[in-house]
């Protein structure tokens, strides 16, 4: 199926990128079925894989989603990672910087959610959002009281110095043992609508839309333009993007389903390996159990 030809989502050096030559739906007309059966049979792989990960304690999985509004993000973090032990792994949702957050610099926030040695951490929304929403609404950058900047007058290297130190964080995120996947989910502009308009009529899904999504929908060209330059500009062996078609959110699940559990994989964590000395404790534990 070809929603299995994982290397046609992946972006792995820096260069123009142009969405346009990237489908947002694949149109194989597969069965919901064949997806779920595909997802689960990964998700299984990835919660073993996972328990591994933990266990051997020294290397660890970054996961970022980025999308537009009601692309997934949240359902497909969820039908990827449910059977995975939370204890191995932690989800961060990135909303509008606090207070707190906009005294530091704007990767402050994120370098602390990194996850730990043996850890997956996911992050819904990302660093990205620093070179996406905020290029689009640089007025925001007034916030972050950045000395003897002019948000009203931004040159283009402004936008190239975030890129760099966007690089050289993921750079040394990686040399410290942390292996990044970015998965840009591409949505449709015509399938946001529909899915906008599910969320107005059905009363379970009215608390997911807020009027501020349909003015946002306005500059979708913008950040058509702004997701573009960022995936051009910080996509790297270290750091890929994965863009992952996204009108139908089964096939975007099953894509991101394989391709965390290859790269769980290829990271091939192992079970820790006793020594001798470990080994006679456990000889001696179970005789004293045995004796009970």
């Amino acid at each position: 199926m070809k929603y299995l030809d994982l290397p046609t989502f992946c972006i792995r050096g820096s260069g123009l990128v142009d969405l346009e030559e990237h489908t947002t739906n694949l149109g194989d007309d597969l069965r919901k079925k064949e997806l779920k059966d595909s997802l689960e049979k990964d998700r299984e792989l990835i919660a073993d894989l996972q328990v591994r990960l933990y266990a051997e304690g020294k290397h660890s999985l970054l996961l970022l989603f980025q999308a537009m509004d009601a692309a997934g993000k949240d359902s497909c973090i969820r039908h990827v990672m449910s059977g995975v032990n939370p204890q191995g792994c932690h989800v961060t949702s990135f909303k509008a910087p606090s207070s707190e957050e906009l005294a530091h610099d704007y990767l402050w926030r994120h370098a602390k959610a990194i996850p730990a040695r043996g850890m997956i951490g996911i992050h819904n929304r990302s660093h990205y959002e620093e070179v996406l929403v905020v290029k689009v609404h640089p007025e925001y950058l007034a916030g972050q009281r950045i000395p003897s900047l002019d948000p009203n007058h931004l040159s283009e290297g402004f936008w190239e110095d975030r890129y760099r130190s966007i690089r050289e964080f993921e750079g040394h995120l990686a040399r410290q043992g942390v292996t990044i996947m970015k998965f840009f989910l591409h949505m449709g502009k015509e399938a946001q609508k529909e899915r906008f308009l599910e969320r107005i009529d059905d009363p379970k899904k009215q608390w997911k839309f807020s009027t501020a999504d349909v003015k946002e929908r306005g500059h979708w060209e913008a950040y058509q333009r702004a997701y573009s330059e960022a995936i051009g500009a910080t996509a790297a062996p270290h750091a890929p993007w994965f863009i992952v078609p996204a009108d139908d959110q089964w096939e975007s699940r099953a894509i991101v389903g394989r391709l965390v559990r290859e790269q769980l994989e290829s990271m091939d964590p192992q079970m820790p390996t006793l020594s001798d000395k470990e080994l006679e404790g456990l000889k001696l534990g179970k005789q004293q159990l045995e004796k009970e």
